[in-house]
């Protein structure tokens, strides 16, 4: 009985009733010459999933998460320990506010144009760029749990912050210099090192920027141990666990060029990664220079990384988090994964640093926020993902 189940089953029908073709869509035929690997790209990236019902809402998506960072824009700039009104706030903007000599007039321009404009925009462009290089990250390495500061950058990087802060640079002139050469050095110092080892897979790269981290921590720990206690040791520590306090429009203009310069690219280079998701072998076969691709991805996330880290400190899991947040919104293909990851980054950041200037009279560190954030986040995406992969394909 069951083996005449299954050969009527596998068996198709002479003919379709009206019913089954309005239920099944018409297939054509496929070409038998087709690679196993862009049979399996394929898949990948057009076979829906059930559980994603964004996916099919991907055309207005994108605009719905621009009205929501605008939303944000605004809330940030309103409220603080210096509250000001909606249209207060949209007069001194765009300058249509009247000159006045008023002392409240002064401060509220001062508040709006000079302390808090300059901070908003250095947050959504370091929390854009830190999802997109993560989503990117991710890619390149196949792997859910790889962060943008994988390589060891960050640590490099902090590591130049805390050491021109203890030799008394604590203006942005040489703070960020210092943390940029050496998160770029750390990143040089990882690829010679996996030179040295005979290893250009991911496994190479991953250790030797566990190395390379490892190394600069080392460092870091012991140029804050020999701190003055009194004098430099409460900067060093708050710096570290980041804050974008500093924030001014010279530190703005050198995180939007360097955003502009690595991530970009990384935009263009969408749907090689979607090749790359098949595999080494399958990539190669469909003309993908798997190594040098893996390596194009990695500077310029190092290049992101590093500035970054210059301009405010440590801030972590906002690369790992909200990658996987995109990807439940609109699954696998980077085309679309990459920019929403920018998007839902800008706003993430830019509500946790909205946070840490509002929920106590101090301003709490926005690394400490993305942590504690973060954190849970991540262990509820890794639940409610793990029954059918973390890719959704």
């Amino acid at each position: 009985m069951e083996s005449n189940k299954t050969s009527s089953a596998s068996i198709a029908p002479p003919f379709k009733t009206e019913q089954d073709s309005q239920l099944t869509p018409p297939q054509e035929p496929q070409d038998v010459t087709k690679s196993s690997g862009e049979n399996n790209m394929n898949k990948s990236l057009s076979t829906p999933s059930p559980s994603l019902s964004l996916k099919a809402k991907g055309g207005y998506l994108f605009p719905l998460l621009i009205l929501i960072l605008l939303a944000s824009v605004v809330l940030s700039l309103i409220i603080g320990r210096y509250e000001l009104s909606p249209s207060e706030a949209f007069k001194i903007l765009f300058g249509l506010n009247e000159t006045t000599e008023d002392l409240s007039s002064l401060n509220d321009t001062i508040v709006i144009r000079t302390l808090r404009l300059p901070r908003i925009l250095l947050v959504i462009l370091s929390g854009m760029g830190l999802a997109l290089c993560g989503a990117a990250m991710q890619g390149v390495f196949r792997n859910p749990l790889v962060g943008p500061e994988i390589l060891g950058v960050s640590s490099g990087a902090s590591f130049g912050g805390v050491l021109a802060l203890s030799l008394g640079f604590s203006g942005g002139a040489a703070l960020i210099p210092f943390s940029f050469v050496f998160g770029c050095g750390a990143l040089v110092l990882a690829f010679f090192l996996s030179r040295l080892a005979r290893q250009s897979s991911t496994l190479g790269l991953v250790l030797a920027g566990i190395v390379v981290g490892g190394l600069f921590g080392a460092l870091t720990g012991a140029v804050t141990y020999f701190a003055d206690p009194e004098s430099r040791l409460p900067g060093l520590l708050y710096w570290l666990m980041g804050s974008f306090a500093r924030a001014n429009p010279d530190s703005v203009l050198f995180l939007t060029i360097v955003t502009i310069a690595s991530t970009i690219p990384l935009m263009g280079l969408s749907w090689r990664l979607n090749v790359l998701s098949l595999g080494d072998t399958d990539a190669a076969s469909l003309g993908i220079r798997v190594s040098l691709l893996r390596w194009a991805v990695v500077i310029l996330v190092s290049l992101f990384v590093a500035a970054q880290v210059a301009v405010s400190g440590g801030v972590g899991w906002v690369g790992l988090v909200i990658p996987h947040l995109g990807r439940m919104l609109v699954g696998p293909d980077h085309g679309r994964l990459l920019p929403i990851s920018a998007l839902l980054g800008g706003i993430y950041l830019l509500l946790m640093d909205t946070l840490a200037r509002t929920l106590a009279p101090f301003e709490i560190p926005i690394g400490l926020m993305t942590s504690l954030v973060g954190t849970p986040l991540f262990a509820f995406f890794f639940i409610k993902l793990r029954g059918r992969g973390w890719t959704n394909d």
